[in-house]
């Protein structure tokens, strides 16, 4: 008996030991942290030459069906690689349905897109090309729109020792978006050790943010995300609410996603579109806050215009029934310097990038 208790005994210590290891290591985890070197694939090396096709193929036109639209319509330079709208701009005579995301630093994303269909960038650049709804060209028709420029034949043949074809493009469309990254932040700066790179107000918006506010528990390590996905509740935007082409989008995503009821469908359902997970049910993607004070407005579907709404409706718990977060109680001061925080600390110099000349 007395053995076995023994036993039991040293089991329980060690799951304790476990446990407390874990949570340790987690607590470590959520820290924020500077930019480090920018991850690059094997399959996909960088090189000038391959960065600088791939700004012509961002600023293209062509690569739209009927040749109005670039990448940089909705991903402007001069707006963060956002397009300022709550929704996306979208395709003449259709409607997009959701918000665009900043490309700001988006070569440290696992998952791109609200919904995180895509997992690189490359995977991600040939989605907007084909969608009906933002840029409407057929993949194999503009393999002959770009192949048929002399300048981009003999480019794709020197860079990549192959004809054009979609995974090229998609490729050096990818080492271009990998360059578009956060310039000399002062929180970088901060935790490099220059002390004096945040201002007092800014100092305790952060600590807002890893304590009270808690904001850590989602937007950690250096792409101030956990790179997951959580149904926040966010209320739909009633500006669209009956909207016909708006509508036309939301059905068309959920029935390509073969969602049964795709007729009656009222709400943007998020990953669960694509997982059918009942965990990912209006579930988004958890955005970096990088850049975060230039990208407005907020959410998957622009519904907050500023950083104001942002933090009153993380402050107030979030949506109406969700389980994720529960009110802050900031007071109007905290609320103040946690956006001093947000604004001042986490954005980079302004990217400088000029249109190419496009052949």
């Amino acid at each position: 008996m007395l053995r076995r208790n023994s036993i039991l005994i040293f089991l329980c210590l060690i799951a304790l030991f476990f446990n407390i290891e874990g949570f340790a290591s987690e607590k470590k985890k959520k820290k924020i942290q500077p930019l480090p070197a920018v991850p690059v694939p094997e399959n996909n090396p960088m090189t000038q030459e391959k960065i600088e096709l791939g700004k012509k193929l961002f600023f293209d036109r062509r690569l739209s069906g009927d040749g109005t639209t670039s990448c940089a319509s909705c991903h402007d330079p001069e707006k963060a690689f956002t397009d300022a709208s709550e929704i996306s701009l979208s395709y003449p005579t259709t409607r997009n349905f959701r918000n665009a995301p900043t490309l700001m630093n988006s070569a440290y994303a696992k998952h791109l897109f609200w919904d995180g269909r895509a997992k690189t960038l490359e995977e991600q650049a040939e989605f907007p090309i084909m969608s009906p709804f933002e840029m409407n060209q057929n993949l194999d028709f503009v393999e002959e729109e770009i192949r048929i420029v002399p300048e981009y034949r003999e480019a794709f043949k020197r860079i990549f020792g192959q004809d054009v074809n979609i995974k090229l493009i998609a490729k050096a469309i990818a080492a271009f978006e990998r360059t578009l990254i956060s310039k000399n932040a002062p929180i970088d700066r901060y935790l490099k050790g220059d002390k004096n790179a945040l201002s007092s107000e800014a100092k305790k918006g952060l600590e807002i943010f890893t304590g009270k506010g808690k904001c850590i528990d989602c937007h950690y390590g250096y792409y101030l995300s956990d790179q997951e996905f959580h149904a926040l509740m966010v209320p739909e935007n009633p500006k669209y609410a009956n909207e016909d082409k708006f509508i036309v989008t939301r059905r068309y995503v959920a029935k390509i996603n073969k969602y049964p009821d795709y007729m009656n469908i009222k709400e943007d359902l998020g990953r669960y579109f694509k997982t059918k997970k009942q965990k990912d049910y209006k579930a988004f993607k958890t955005p970096t806050l990088r850049e975060v004070a230039k990208t407005a407005p907020y959410m998957h579907n622009g519904i907050f215009k500023s950083l104001d709404e942002v933090i009153d409706f993380f402050n107030k718990g979030g949506g109406e029934g969700n389980k994720v977060l529960k009110p802050l109680n900031l007071t109007e001061e905290e609320k103040k310097v946690l956006k001093t925080f947000l604004v001042e600390a986490l954005s980079g110099e302004d990217l400088k990038i000029k249109p190419p000349d496009i052949p």
